[in-house]
């Protein structure tokens, strides 16, 4: 209940995706109302179900957004834009000037927003685009909670499929030097958690929070955990210092289902260490971080 006594409205942009379909399903097991900005209603119904509400929307074409802001105390932004063409950064962007200028005009409390770990600037360019994102946010929007996370393990993530399918289909592999790349994978459960507990965890609004699971590994390491999640060996890796992002993103297209316009920019990031470096906002919250094997092992029976 909200001071009111009402029912609070949760409103949650990108809500079809890895992240939001799974957070719409969370908020409402506890009863509240959610809302969901969808670019096809028919498409989110499916995915969503009949006990979410949905407002139709295409934030790239500067929709009016003030029903669907209407009572809404806390919006989640999770729209994505990676694989929309190669001005997906600035579109991103535009889309979250927007989204954010209409939260405050219709005097919603507190957005949250879910990026990438990694530097704020001169990491990739996909990275760097995330943190912009979130400084739109923060510039338009009310107070903002930030989320940074790195790779997310669970089905429907492309960058797991893209793991998943490389050591599905080849005995060997010519690899880059960025597998070995430190990372810290987050099951896409403990993501959820953490955004659904963000509305009740005091000293969480107007801050940034790197969340990680518990084990730090490599993208090398994700290899072979994902190949023994398949009941497979792992598979020999044969280095290659010199392939470039732009030639692994062929590569991988040519072996994985991701589309090459995601792949690129999701292999040019795996060149940038993305680990929890302020543990500080984590510690805020009570989430007890599932363990990476299991985590791989539940997604990757999900995916095949």
């Amino acid at each position: 209940m909200n001071a009111t006594g009402e029912q609070p409205t949760y409103l949650i942009a990108g809500a079809t995706g890895v992240i939001g379909r799974r957070l719409a399903m969370a908020l409402r097991g506890d009863g509240v109302t959610v809302r969901a900005l969808v670019r096809d209603r028919g498409r989110g119904r499916r995915i969503l179900g009949p006990e979410v509400e949905l407002f139709e929307a295409d934030l790239t074409s500067d929709p009016d957004l003030s029903a669907a802001m209407e009572g809404v105390e806390v919006a989640y932004f999770l729209v994505h834009m990676l694989g929309s063409g190669r001005d997906y950064a600035e579109r991103e962007r535009a889309a979250a000037e927007l989204f954010a200028r209409a939260a405050t005009s219709a005097g919603v409390g507190r957005v949250i927003y879910l990026g990438g770990l990694g530097p704020d600037e001169g990491g990739s360019p996909h990275l760097d685009s995330r943190h912009h994102t979130a400084e739109a946010l923060r510039r338009w929007g009310p107070p903002l909670t930030y989320f940074r996370a790195s790779i997310v393990i669970g089905s429907g993530s492309e960058s797991l499929r893209t793991i998943a399918y490389l050591v599905r289909r080849l005995p060997a592999m010519v690899t880059p030097s960025w597998t070995s790349t430190r990372t810290q994978p987050i099951a896409a459960a403990d993501v959820v958690e953490y955004l659904a507990a963000a509305l009740e965890v005091p000293g969480s609004s107007g801050r940034e929070i790197e969340i990680g699971g518990r084990e730090v590994t490599t993208y090398g390491g994700l290899l072979d955990l994902c190949a023994r999640a398949q009941g497979r060996r792992p598979r020999p890796r044969i280095g290659v210092p010199l392939l470039s992002p732009g030639l692994s993103s062929h590569w991988i297209g040519l072996v994985t289902p991701v589309d090459a316009g995601v792949a690129r920019p999701l292999v040019e990031g795996l060149t940038t260490e993305t680990v929890v470096v302020d543990p500080s906002g984590m510690e805020l919250f009570d989430v007890e971080p599932t363990p990476l094997e299991e985590a791989m092992q539940a997604a990757v029976d999900e995916l095949f």
